[in-house]
Parts: structure tokens; sequence; C-alpha cells
């Protein structure tokens, strides 16, 4: 099992391969988005963290998932327009995954078994789950859907 997420690579929503250990030495936010959830307008408060952390050194990075009710129907190139249209988003977007099941992409198997959610269950229950990893790539604390993205601001100055 790989160590960081440094070791994974993923593809970004142009489609080009991009490897996580670009963000070598940044705080990381990874959460699993979706255009169509009652959680979406979260996209506000992730790009107000990015704004005010980005230049200390927090990335964030958008995982778009159809897995939930299949609230993220389109394209990449739809999930893109939509996110800088309504959102204004500048963060980091990545072509669709899957964070479930047999499909579950590896970085999202490395990030479930180094934080398991309630009572230890490793599954994602929702979009807009949370992920916070420091700067050394290791995953320190995982964060449910229903928590506002401006509630993190500690933990991300803690390790900015």
């Amino acid at each position: 099992m790989s160590e960081t997420i440094y070791d994974f690579s993923v593809t970004n929503i142009m489609g080009l391969p991009q490897s996580l250990s670009d963000y070598k030495g940044k705080v990381v936010l990874i959460v699993n988005t979706a255009s169509k959830c009652g959680l979406t307008p979260q996209y506000a408060g992730l790009q107000k963290l990015y704004d005010a952390y980005h230049e200390q050194g927090l990335e964030i990075l958008g995982f778009p998932c159809n897995q939930f009710m299949q609230q993220e129907p389109g394209t990449e190139a739809d999930i893109q327009n939509f996110c800088q249209v309504n959102y204004n988003v500048t963060f980091p977007m990545f072509s669709k995954i899957d964070v479930n099941g047999k499909n579950t992409h590896p970085l999202y198997v490395y990030l479930k078994s180094n934080a398991p959610g309630a009572l230890g269950s490793t599954a994602i229950k929702w979009n807009f789950t949370k992920f916070l990893v420091d700067r050394e790539g290791h995953v320190v604390q995982r964060f449910a859907p229903t928590v506002e993205p401006e509630n993190l601001a500690p933990e991300i100055e803690a390790l900015l």
C-alpha cells in the first residue's frame, strides 16, 4: 500500500494525467463533488477557503463522482463549466471517479483506509466528503459531507 497521496496519479478535468506529487509540501483538501446535490453550494465555501489559504500553501482538489443518486451526470466539460459559471471555482478539478465499489479509484482506497468514517466504515456516504492531508502527504482527518467548508479553517490553519 502507498505511503502518501504523492504515490498516486489521477486524470485532470481536461483528461490529462497528473501526479499528486505535484502537490508535495502543500496542505491538501480532497473532496468528492457533484453538481446536482443539495450540498453543491459547498463549492462556494470551498472556493472561499481556497482564496483565503492558497497563498499559504492550501490546495483543494475536486473529484466529481456520479455514484450518489446520479447527481453528477454531465461530461467533464459540463462539470468544469458549471463550477466556473456558478461558483467561480479556480481550484483544480479532476475527471469523474468512483469512490466506492469495485471500481474505486486507488486514491480513494488509500484515503478511506487511512481515515475511516463513523464506526470504522470505509465507505463514502455522500458527495462532499472531505479528506485533509498534511504537507507530507498523509491523511490527517476525514470530514462528513455536512461539515461546511468554513468550519475546516481551524484544522487547515493548524497544518499551514
